[in-house]
């Protein structure tokens, strides 16, 4: 999947989500840090967007995976941080599900 429009996506999400949320968006770029940066886009939202995003690119995104803090830091991540880790996330479940048909 294309860096690129994983990008897009998650910042279409991002953007949606501030509209629901009834919260301004402001301009969303690849060094924006939406937790640091959205207003009210906690904890409690970034599961819903992470669920929204897989949507959009067709792909699930584990609900455990937390792709906007660093587990380890706690730091939070870019929207271009952001998008490697999701890459990473949907080729790591690429090769697990390519592993699996192989065993069948």
């Amino acid at each position: 999947m294309d860096a690129n429009f994983v990008k897009s996506k998650l910042i279409e999400v991002l953007e949606t989500v501030q509209t629901l949320s009834g919260e301004d968006c402001p301009a969303i770029d690849g060094s924006t840090k939406p937790a640091e940066a959205l207003p009210k886009f906690t904890s409690k939202v970034w599961p819903v967007a992470a669920g929204m995003l897989g949507i959009a690119l067709g792909k699930p995104i584990p609900c455990e995976a937390n792709i906007f803090v660093d587990d380890d830091t706690k730091v939070p991540l870019a929207i271009n941080q952001t998008v490697a880790l999701v890459l990473k996330i949907l080729e790591a479940q690429d090769a697990k599900e390519a592993e699996e048909v192989g065993a069948e």
